[in-house]
C-alpha cells in the first residue's frame, strides 16, 4: 500500500461499548442507515397490506375481510369496510408510502450509510444529530401508526390533509378529530427530523470530503443525496409551519385555513377570515419537490449501478448529469400550481405553471437518453441490481410520459379526480423509487452485511415485481380517460359498474406482486445468515466503498486517510491489468 495512505487519525468519536450504545442509540453512521433502511421495511409492509385491503375492497366491496373488525369495529363491522374506513386506510397508506418510505430508505438509509464512505470520511459531520435525526423520525412513524388504534381511527383527509376538512375537527367526519391531530403531530415531527438529516447531509459532503476529491470527483449518489438534501431543507421548512398552522386551526381557535360562515354537519364554524388554498400552496411548494426528494436518489443510485452494469461512464458524464439534477431541483420549486388546476386558478396563472412543468421534462429526457445510450453497445453484466436499474429506467419514462397529459391544464381539469393521476404518480413516483431501493438493496448488501443475496431469487423477484407493477398501474391510466372517479370506495353507477372487471384485474396482479416482495424478504433476511461471503469489490465497482473490507470497519477505512486520484468512473482504461480503476489507485495506464 502506498505510505500516503497510511496517515493515523482518530475517530471524532470512540467505538460504542455494550449492545445499546453499539445497536440502538449508535453514532455510527452505518448503523443510522440500516436502521432507516429496516423502519422503511416495516413502513413498507405495513403500507402494503394497507393497499391489498384497499384493493380487495375495490374489487369484491360486499365480501367481509375475516378478522378486520377486531382492528375497528365501527370502520370494519363484520369484516366489511366502510365508505369511510376505506378513505381512513387509504390516506394511512399514502401518508406510509410518500413519508416513511419513498423519503426515507432512498435518501436516509442508503445515504447515511454510503455518503460519509463515498467522499471518504469517517462518519458525518454531526454523529449526535445523525441519531436525534432518527430517533426523531422513528416517534413520528409511531404516531402515525397509532391512529389506527385510536377510537376514531386514522383521518379520511387524504395523505394531502386538505382544509377545511382536516382543520375542523370531528364535525367533517370520523378520524377527523384525534386521528386528525395525530398525523399532523406526525409529519410535523417527520419534518424536523428530516431538516436535521439534511442540514447534516450538506456539512458533511462539502466539509469532509477526502483529499483529491473535488466536486467533480464525486460518485453521482453522492451528488443525488446531496442535491436532495438541499431539496429537503428548502420544502420541508415550509412544510413544517403549514402544520403547526394547521394544528393552531385544529386546537386553538385560530382561522388559517377555514373560511368565515362555513356549515359542516349543520354546524357554523366559529371561524373567519382564512384561505382553504393557502394549505394548497403550502402543502404543494413542500409536495412537488417531494417527488424529486424521493426519484432523485433513486436517478443516483441507477446511475451508479449503471456503469458497473454496462462497464462504463454515462454517457455524457458528471457534468451533464450532475447539472440536469440540478436543474430538475431547482424547476420542481416554481410547478407546485399543476397540482391546483382544479382549484379555479385564474388561467393565465394555469399557464404560467404549465410551461415550466414541460420544461422540468427537459433535463429528465436527458438523463434518460444518457442512460439509453450507455446501455446501447455496452458489455452487460445483468446481475439482479442491473436488472433493477434498467427497470428504473423504464418504469420513470413509462410514468414520465402520462405527464405530458397533466401538464395541459384543459386535459388536467377532466383528469385530475380520476385513476389516470393515481397510475401516473404510480408509476412515476412510487414505483421507480421503489425499483431504485431494490436496485441499491442487491448492490450494497454485500457491502452491508458481508455477504451476497441469491442471484436466483433476484431475478425471479425482479421479474415478477416488473410485469406485475405494469398490470397493476397501467391499466389505472385506461380507468382515467374511462372517467373512473378517484377515492370512490365502491363502483354502483352505471358508467363505472363494466369497469369492476378491471379492478379485478389490478387486484390479482397486486396480490401476486406482492407475494413477490414476500420472496425478497426471505432473500434478504437468509442472506444475512446463511449468505455466500462477499468480497471486497464483488460488482468491481471504481468507488470508495468498494476499497474496503465488507462489511467496513467501524471508522470505515481502517485508519488510514483514502487519498483520491481520479474520476469516480473510470472503466475501459487502456493499459490497465483490469476495465476499471478505483478512485484511490495512483496507478497509470501503461504506455504502448
Amino acid at each position: 500500500m502506498h505510505d500516503s495512505l497510511k496517515p493515523t487519525a482518530e475517530h471524532h468519536h470512540s467505538p460504542p461499548q455494550g449492545f445499546l450504545w453499539t445497536h440502538v442509540f449508535s453514532l455510527d453512521h452505518k448503523v443510522i442507515g440500516k436502521q432507516y433502511y429496516f423502519l422503511s421495511l416495516a413502513a413498507v409492509l405495513i403500507g402494503m397490506v394497507l393497499s391489498w385491503l384497499v384493493r380487495f375492497h375495490l374489487a369484491w366491496a360486499s365480501v367481509a375481510i375475516p378478522g378486520l373488525q377486531h382492528l375497528s369495529q365501527v370502520g370494519a363491522p363484520g369484516g366489511i369496510i366502510t365508505p369511510e374506513y376505506y378513505l381512513s386506510l387509504l390516506t394511512l397508506h399514502g401518508t406510509l408510502m410518500v413519508f416513511f418510505v419513498l423519503t426515507t430508505a432512498p435518501q436516509a438509509g442508503f445515504g447515511n450509510y454510503f455518503l460519509p464512505i463515498q467522499i471518504g470520511a469517517e462518519d458525518m459531520a454531526f454523529p449526535r444529530l445523525n441519531m436525534l435525526s432518527f430517533w426523531v423520525t422513528f416517534v413520528g412513524f409511531v404516531v402515525l401508526i397509532s391512529t389506527l388504534f385510536v377510537s376514531d381511527g386514522p383521518p379520511i383527509s387524504g395523505w394531502t390533509a386538505y382544509a377545511p376538512l382536516s382543520a375542523i375537527g370531528s364535525d367533517a367526519g370520523p378520524g377527523l378529530g384525534t386521528g386528525q391531530v395525530l398525523w399532523v403531530i406526525s409529519i410535523g415531527i417527520f419534518c424536523i427530523g428530516s431538516l436535521l438529516g439534511a442540514l447534516n447531509f450538506i456539512a458533511t459532503t462539502l466539509d469532509l470530503r477526502a483529499k483529491g476529491m473535488t466536486l467533480a470527483r464525486m460518485p453521482y449518489t453522492t451528488w443525488a443525496w446531496f442535491i436532495t438534501a438541499v431539496l429537503g431543507l428548502l420544502a420541508f421548512a415550509v412544510l413544517l409551519p403549514a402544520c403547526v398552522l394547521l394544528a393552531l386551526d385544529h386546537l386553538g381557535g385560530t382561522s388559517f385555513f377555514i373560511p368565515g360562515g362555513l356549515v359542516v354537519s349543520d354546524k357554523l364554524q366559529p371561524h373567519s377570515g382564512g384561505s382553504t388554498l393557502l394549505w394548497q400552496h403550502m402543502f404543494w411548494f413542500f409536495g412537488h419537490p417531494e417527488v424529486y426528494i424521493a426519484i432523485i436518489p433513486g436517478l443516483g443510485i441507477t446511475s451508479h449501478i449503471l456503469t458497473a452494469t454496462a462497464r462504463k461512464d454515462v454517457l455524457g458524464g458528471t457534468r451533464v448529469l450532475v447539472g440536469c439534477m440540478v436543474s430538475i431541483a431547482f424547476l420542481s420549486f416554481m410547478v407546485w400550481g399543476h397540482h391546483m388546476f382544479i382549484s379555479g386558478m385564474n388561467p393565465f396563472s394555469s399557464l404560467v405553471f404549465s410551461v415550466p412543468t414541460l420544461i422540468i421534462t427537459i433535463p429528465a429526457s436527458i438523463v434518460t437518453l444518457n442512460w439509453i445510450g450507455t446501455v446501447f453497445g455496452a458489455r452487460l453484466r445483468l446481475h439482479t441490481p442491473g436488472l433493477f436499474a434498467i427497470g428504473f429506467i423504464s418504469v420513470f419514462v413509462t410514468g414520465g410520459l402520462s405527464g405530458f397529459f397533466l401538464a395541459q391544464p384543459s386535459l388536467d381539469i377532466y383528469l385530475h379526480a380520476t385513476y389516470f393521476v393515481v397510475g401516473h404518480f404510480h408509476m412515476v413516483m412510487g414505483v421507480a423509487a421503489i425499483f431504485g431501493m431494490f436496485a441499491g438493496t442487491y448492490f450494497w448488501f454485500p457491502k452491508m452485511f458481508g455477504r451476497m443475496m441469491n442471484e436466483t431469487l433476484g431475478k425471479i423477484h425482479f421479474w415478477v415485481t416488473f410485469i406485475g407493477v405494469y398490470c397493476i398501474f397501467m391499466p389505472m391510466h385506461y380507468l382515467g380517460l374511462a372517467g373512473n372517479v378517484r377515492r370512490y370506495s365502491a363502483f354502483v353507477d352505471d358508467y363505472l359498474a363494466p369497469l369492476i372487471p378491471v379492478h379485478k384485474f389490478i387486484t390479482i396482479s397486486a396480490f401476486v406482486t406482492g407475494a413477490a416482495q414476500l420472496l425478497f424478504l426471505f432473500n434478504l433476511f437468509w442472506s444475512m445468515y446463511r449468505g455466500k461471503k462477499a468480497e471486497e469489490n464483488p460488482w468491481q465497482a471504481t468507488t470508495l466503498e468498494s476499497t474496503i473490507p465488507s462489511p467496513p470497519p467501524f471508522d470505515n477505512f481502517g485508519g488510514r486517510h483514502p487519498i483520491v486520484y481520479r474520476g469516480a468512473y473510470e472503466f475501459g482504461v487502456e493499459g490497465t491489468k483490469d476495465d476499471f480503476v478505483m478512485q484511490d489507485s495512483p496507478e497509470q495506464p501503461a504506455r504502448s
